[in-house]
C-alpha cells in the first residue's frame, strides 16, 4: 500500500468542553496519512486514479466547519469515519491537536489509526 499525507493542516473550528470554546472557533491543527495504491495513477499520470490531497484538505476543512465537538477523540473519530468513506482510502492515520489548549505546552491531542471494516 502506498502513503498520501497532510501535515499540519490548519483549521479554525468548534471544539472543547468550556464555553469559550464553544461559542469561539479556534485553531485546530490536523495531520493525515491515508493509504491507498497510486500505482493506476502513476501509470496513467492521472489524479482523478489517486486521492487528491487537495481534495481532502477541502474535505477535511469542510467538515470541521460543518461539526463542533467537545472532545478531539469525538472529532477524530468522526472525522476518521468520514475519510474511510472514500472507496480508495483503505486505512487512514490521524492526529489532532490544539495548540493553544494548555499555556506550557506547544499542543495537545489525539492520534489513531482506523481501516475499513471488513
Amino acid at each position: 500500500m502506498d502513503t498520501i499525507f497532510i501535515n499540519n493542516l490548519q483549521v479554525q473550528g468548534i471544539l472543547g468542553i468550556h464555553r469559550h470554546e464553544q461559542q469561539n472557533p479556534q485553531l485546530i491543527q490536523i495531520s493525515v496519512r491515508v493509504s491507498t495504491d497510486i500505482r493506476n495513477a502513476a501509470v496513467n499520470d492521472d489524479i482523478l486514479q489517486s486521492v487528491n490531497y487537495s481534495t481532502l484538505a477541502k474535505d477535511i476543512i469542510e467538515f470541521i466547519d460543518h461539526n463542533h465537538f467537545l472532545t478531539i477523540e469525538a472529532l477524530i473519530e468522526s472525522l476518521a469515519d468520514r475519510i474511510l468513506q472514500s472507496p480508495q482510502i483503505s486505512d487512514v492515520w490521524l492526529r489532532v491537536e490544539k495548540p493553544n489548549a494548555v499555556p506550557a505546552a506547544k499542543s495537545v491531542g489525539v492520534e489513531i489509526t482506523r481501516s475499513k471494516k471488513a
